[in-house]
């Protein structure tokens, strides 16, 4: 896919996931989340190709500018969409699938000092509620709902909705809506 394919498929995704969102120009312009999303697909590429200052620089540079820190070293899929942004954290060794969403002051952190995968993996079409924090080398799986200000450090099956502190898991119900069991207030802490 081309560059500017991509642009197009980001603003496309922005639209489906922001009721808010007016237009593409706006959007395009506007939305810091895809600002970092496009800055950190930049510093992938630096980071890949071994220039790790330069990755590590334009990462830091983007993160002044958007309140949105993302490593140069996550590996992260198609259509990802962050909503507002201030205070999100995607670690070194995250794995994002495509179609993911997160809220504002989400953190994909660490929970240990040692070397190797440290990071959580998101499958695809994973949505993350505002504040919550997944910790570790867990996997959660495609369809998952994290709510509001949930901590999750255990693996999640595939369509679950984690919430709670630590979080709990429930089977997703036929027909639950992600945007619905977001802003559900049983769903927040």
């Amino acid at each position: 896919m081309t560059v500017w394919g991509r642009v197009r498929e980001d603003v496309t995704a922005a639209k489906l996931r922001d009721p808010a969102a007016r237009g593409g120009l706006e959007i395009a312009l506007l939305y810091p989340g895809l600002h970092a999303v496009w800055a950190y697909r930049v510093t992938h590429v630096l980071w890949r190709r071994g220039a790790r200052f330069p990755a590590r620089a334009l990462s830091q540079f983007t993160r002044w500018l958007t309140g949105i820190e993302i490593h140069p070293g996550a590996v992260i899929g198609r259509r990802f969409f962050i909503d507002h942004g201030m205070g999100v954290v995607i670690g070194e060794t995250t794995e994002i699938g495509d179609d993911v969403m997160l809220y504002h002051g989400v953190t994909l952190g660490g929970r240990q000092r040692e070397g190797g995968k440290r990071h959580p993996t998101l499958g695809d079409g994973v949505a993350v509620g505002a504040g919550a924090k997944v910790l570790g080398p867990i996997t959660i799986g495609a369809g998952t709902v994290i709510g509001a200000n949930a901590v999750v450090t255990r693996d999640a099956a595939p369509d679950s909705v984690l919430v709670g502190v630590p979080a709990t898991s429930r089977v997703r119900r036929s027909g639950e809506d992600t945007r619905a069991l977001l802003t559900a207030p049983e769903y927040h802490i």
